[in-house]
C-alpha cells in the first residue's frame, strides 16, 4: 500500500501481506520491496480490473518458496 504527498512524492509504503512499514526517505524506498501493478484482461474473472500491491522482501521470499517451479534468477552484472 502506497501513500503519496500532495506533490506526488512517496510518503509511506506498507507491505500488503504482513503490514510492515518500509523505510522511505525523501520519497525513496530504502529497503527491498517488490511492487506489482497488473492489468487483468480477457479470459479472467477480473477482466477490466487493475491490481496494485507491494511486498517486503521477506513476504516475497515466503511467496516464491511456495512455487512448484522456482523463480528464474539471473545475476545483474551492472548495478545502476
Amino acid at each position: 500500500m502506497r501513500k503519496y504527498r500532495q506533490n506526488g512524492q512517496l510518503e509511506t509504503l506498507i507491505c500488503n501481506s504482513c503490514g510492515k512499514r518500509m523505510v522511505v526517505e525523501e520519497g525513496i524506498v530504502r529497503e527491498g520491496v517488490i511492487s506489482v501493478d497488473h492489468v487483468w484482461d480477457f479470459f479472467s474473472e477480473k477482466d477490466g480490473e487493475v491490481h496494485h500491491f507491494d511486498l517486503c522482501e521477506a513476504c516475497y521470499d515466503d511467496m516464491v518458496n511456495q512455487f512448484r517451479i522456482a523463480v528464474d534468477v539471473e545475476e545483474q552484472t551492472e548495478l545502476l
